[in-house]
């Protein structure tokens, strides 16, 4: 695998692909784009690394910002309180960490690693847990191969911080859930302690160089005039996401959203350009969870459903979805080993209370 760079030159591109991988939640890329490049030039450039270049037993750790994706936007990182969560997890654990990894590669969880590593001195590992953003803290690929994700240490911007350890994913998820309510739903959350060999052997690799190369195919594509293909062809290079296409072309004609239990849930209703009759509708629970035309599933989690400005291919998170904007719906294939039985009984449609099996969007009529 090449090894890339993330400098203040181009963390754009990066959080740009990142806020698409997102697939409409994960935290605003904006603002976690500014959360770096402010780090980058105060701390210095923390190196990203592959997973092969770990230890087997070196501890690795998360850093992430978990809440409702409206409030995120105003209550941001403020730097020492991700120092926090991660010190107090080290400090429990009597270890130090020897690098970073995303737990998830979407929107302000892509940026914020890069903050944490280089305030710490610390490396960046080349990949995260999904491949994508999900809403709940158990819907990863270390969670389905077993690993805990507890202890976790989640801190708020008062410095208060609450170390958790829970019998299960879920468990934990709904008493992180519960202390991001208390603490004002923007808190920051180091968890799933892992080490090198089970970052090595569960999760899914490469996830930054990719989010670069979505993002400077935007640009690229913005240049040429055709940003959406451009996007979309350099999709079907990637090992992931190479089933990747272009599923609606429409307006937002109605949207519905509002924050319960600590996501923004909601559905936004499509119609298309074309004066034709086709209706589409997406629901999101934080991320885009499924895509139907006319009554018709075209897409389905853990699928990728990516909602793009139709002229410049600006990836637009859910919560800064609004009435009339021109939109552009593109689904991508997940990464197989998100796509295995054991995944699914984690992440599919049913566990996001869809009653229908999921299916490809290679297979997709």
């Amino acid at each position: 695998m090449t090894k890339i760079s993330i400098t203040p030159e181009n963390l754009e591109d990066f959080a740009r692909g990142a806020a698409f991988l997102g697939t409409g939640g994960g935290g605003d890329p904006y603002i976690g784009r500014m959360l770096a490049h402010h780090a980058m030039q105060e701390f210095g450039v923390p190196e990203i690394i592959t997973a092969e270049e770990l230890g087997d037993n070196d501890l690795v750790l998360t850093a992430a910002m978990l809440g409702s994706p409206p409030v995120l936007l105003e209550k941001a990182c403020c730097g020492e309180d991700m120092d926090l969560a991660i010190h107090k997890l080290e400090e429990h654990l009597g270890r130090k960490a020897k690098a970073i990894l995303p737990i998830e590669i979407g929107g302000v969880n892509s940026t914020l690693p890069i903050l944490a590593a280089a305030r710490l001195g610390l490396p960046v590992i080349d990949a995260d847990g999904m491949g994508r953003a999900f809403p709940e803290l158990q819907m990863v690929t270390f969670n389905v191969y077993g690993c805990s994700a507890t202890p976790l240490v989640v801190t708020d911007e008062h410095m208060n911080s609450v170390l958790i350890e829970a019998d299960s994913g879920p468990r934990a998820e709904g008493l992180v859930r519960a202390t991001a309510i208390q603490m004002g739903l923007s808190v920051m959350i180091s968890s799933f302690p892992l080490v090198g060999r089970q970052v090595k052997d569960f999760a899914v690799h490469g996830t930054l160089s990719l989010a670069l190369g979505i993002g400077e195919a935007i640009r690229k594509g913005r240049l040429q005039g055709d940003p959406i293909s451009a996007l979309v062809s350099y999709l079907r290079t990637t090992p992931y996401y190479n089933h990747a296409k272009m599923l609606f072309d429409g307006k937002v004609a109605d949207l519905k959203r509002e924050t319960t239990r600590g996501f923004s849930i909601g559905h936004c209703h499509l119609e298309a350009l074309d004066g034709s009759a086709r209706r589409m509708e997406v629901t999101f629970q934080n991320e885009h969870l499924v895509a139907r035309e006319n009554g018709v599933t075209r897409a389905i989690v853990p699928d990728l459903i990516c909602m793009v400005d139709r002229e410049t291919g600006e990836p637009i998170p859910a919560e800064h979805l609004r009435y009339g904007q021109r939109i552009k719906v593109i689904a991508t294939s997940a990464a197989p080993i998100m796509r295995t039985p054991e995944a699914l009984e984690v992440f599919g449609p049913r566990q996001f209370g869809f009653d229908e099996d999921f299916v490809p969007i290679e297979e997709m009529q």
